[in-house]
Formats: C-alpha cells, sequence, structure tokens
C-alpha cells in the first residue's frame, strides 16, 4: 500500500501513569505499547510510517529505531498540533495518512486494514474510526447529519448536557487525505477550554470546505482502548493475554487454566502441546509439538524442540532437544542445551 502511511502519537508524558518512564513505553503482553501499535500498522500495509515523539523523546526514539522515521513535538500542545509535527516529514507524501495512538497496543491490523478500505471506497477527504461505548465518559462523541455523515466531535469537556448522551465516542483514529491534511491543520486555532489544538477541528474545516468527512464503527470496543493510567495497563494486559490464548487454543494448543497462564505475542507454540498452570512463557520462545510445559515453570528466549516435558523449572536463553526432560527444581542457564 504505497499511498497509505501512519503517523503515530507517541509524545504524552502520561501523567497519571506516576512514572519517569514514557507512558508509550509501559508493557502490555511483554511489549512496549508503542511497539504493539507499529506492529498492527506494518502488518496492515502501511509504509514510511512516522512516530510523534516528545516526552522521553531519546528513550522512544531508541525503541523505535529505524522502524519509522521521527518528527518531534517539543512543546505538548494538542493532538492537532502533534500531527503538525510530521508535516515536514510528509512533504512529499500524497495518499492517505492514518493517524493512531501509541497508548492503544490491543489494535488489530486486520481492523485498520478494514478501516482504510473502507476510507478509500467512500471517497472520503477524512474518515474517524468510532465505536459504541456502554458508559462514553471522557470520551468524545461523533456527531452525525442527517446522511449519516460526520458533521462533527465534541470533546467531553466541551460537550453539552445533551450531547454526552451520546454513545458513539471517537477512537482517535483517523484516516486523512494529505497533502489536504496539513494544509488545514496549519489553519487551526486553540479556541477551547484546554487551550490545545484539537485534531478533531481538521473535521470541521474539512466540512467548512464542502468535503465528505465519513465514520466507521469497528465492532470491537476493546480493540481502541487507550491506557492513561496503571489500572488501565491492567485491564489491557488482561484482554491482551486473554487473546493471544484464545488463538493458542484455536490453534491446537491445551492451555489448562488460561487464568493462571501468561504468554507474550511473540512466542510460538505447535498444536498438541499442554501448558498447565502457573507457567510464563516469554520473548522468542518457541515450544515444539506434543510437549508437556508447566505447572510453576517460567521460559524465556528458550527454544523446546518436540516432546519436551518441563515442570517446575526456570530456563532462560537455552535449548532443550527432542524428548527432553527438565525438572522438577531446575534452573537452566543461558547458553545451556539439554539433550
Amino acid at each position: 500500500m504505497d499511498k497509505l502511511t501512519t503517523v503515530i502519537l507517541a509524545a504524552g508524558k502520561g501523567t497519571r501513569m506516576k512514572s519517569k518512564l514514557p507512558k508509550v513505553l509501559h508493557k502490555v503482553g511483554g511489549h512496549p505499547m508503542l511497539e504493539h501499535v507499529m506492529d498492527a500498522a506494518e502488518a496492515a500495509g502501511c509504509r514510511d510510517n512516522v512516530v510523534v515523539i516528545g516526552h522521553g523523546a531519546e528513550l522512544v526514539r531508541t525503541l523505535v529505531g529505524d522502524r519509522a522515521r521521527i518528527a518531534l513535538q517539543a512543546e505538548q500542545l494538542g493532538t492537532g498540533h502533534a500531527v503538525l509535527q510530521a508535516a515536514d516529514t510528509l512533504r512529499d507524501f500524497t495518499g492517505t495518512v492514518m493517524i493512531l495512538c501509541g497508548d492503544t497496543p490491543l489494535l488489530e491490523a486486520g481492523e485498520l486494514r478494514k478501516f482504510y478500505e473502507e476510507h478509500i471506497r467512500s471517497g472520503a477527504a477524512a474518515t474517524v474510526m468510532s465505536a459504541m461505548m456502554e458508559d462514553p465518559f471522557g470520551y468524545g462523541r461523533i456527531l452525525r447529519d442527517e446522511n449519516g455523515d460526520v458533521a462533527g466531535i465534541v470533546e467531553e469537556k466541551d460537550a453539552t448536557p445533551e450531547q454526552r448522551k451520546i454513545r458513539e465516542i471517537n477512537t482517535g483514529n483517523y484516516c486523512v487525505e494529505a497533502p489536504l491534511l496539513f494544509e488545514v491543520l496549519r489553519t487551526l486555532g486553540n479556541n477551547n477550554s484546554q487551550g490545545e489544538y484539537y485534531l478533531t477541528d481538521v473535521l470541521a474545516r474539512l466540512r467548512g470546505m464542502g468535503k465528505k468527512v465519513g465514520g466507521i464503527v469497528t465492532a470491537d470496543s476493546e480493540m481502541i482502548m487507550g491506557v492513561n493510567s496503571r489500572r488501565q495497563l491492567a485491564v489491557a494486559e488482561e484482554v491482551m493475554r486473554r487473546r493471544i490464548l484464545d488463538r493458542l487454543m484455536d490453534a491446537g494448543v491445551t492451555v489448562m487454566d488460561p487464568a493462571s497462564t501468561f504468554i507474550e505475542k511473540s512466542v510460538r507454540i505447535e498444536p498438541d502441546t499442554t501448558i498447565y498452570p502457573y507457567t510464563w512463557i516469554q520473548g522468542d520462545t518457541v515450544i515444539g509439538e506434543d510437549c508437556v510445559i508447566g505447572p510453576n515453570v517460567h521460559l524465556e528466549n528458550v527454544k523446546v524442540d518436540a516432546g519436551c516435558r518441563i515442570r517446575f523449572a526456570c530456563a532462560r536463553d537455552c535449548e532443550l532437544k527432542k524428548g527432553a526432560e527438565a525438572g522438577p527444581f531446575a534452573d537452566i542457564r543461558p547458553g545451556s542445551v539439554v539433550g
């Protein structure tokens, strides 16, 4: 998709996290939240992506590495201001800019691809990804016109009592055509309760220019969850863990007790392997078929061949050959090969 790129917003401090670490570097499923978003964008077909950094810039820059280009937001003056920092980086780009938030680790590539395809099919200048929420408190509300197009988005702090009853919310994900996006961003003001430049004001400007602004409702309201506190981090961790285990079980892995099993997204496990309770599997671990892992096992970056049995053991950066057994009460150190 040469005509699709992303701008990922990762400049915020995350005050409610109460942490010296930038918010987007906090981990869900063993990996930083920003890494999950970059993974989803790349898997959806986005190329030549831009990450907007600010608070803890050097730490975030290190994580991004050469996976995306960097734009620096030296002052955090709102989402519109953040996206505008990518204007110079994308000055020669003509196509769709998908704007994502770096603190939404549950985003999935399939949903982003569908979002982009429906945006293109609609012919809109901009499209908002929305979701229906039972409790929409804190989210911007989607305002629709008589044709079902998006007439605007009103933030919680600026909404009237009637607007706050609306259940359709803004997820913070957009597809907007460039270079029109940056042309409009340069015209924004900050006349609102926060004194910030809202990205949502771009939609109102486009409407005023007679452009079509669409809205696509995602069926997965969990996926768009933003993480702003340690409590929300724990909720995202729970959802991520459930999804990972569901995929493994659907692929033929037996998980005896999902509630006490912790497996990272990067782990690969072959069918007909059984995972017993109180097991942690992390990093680049690969487990072959017909293995029995657990109970009480911790594996990190371990290659486990078919037919192995590991119980009450800890292993890291090592290898177990076909049919090997480890434990109980074993600590297999880095570089070891168990035959």
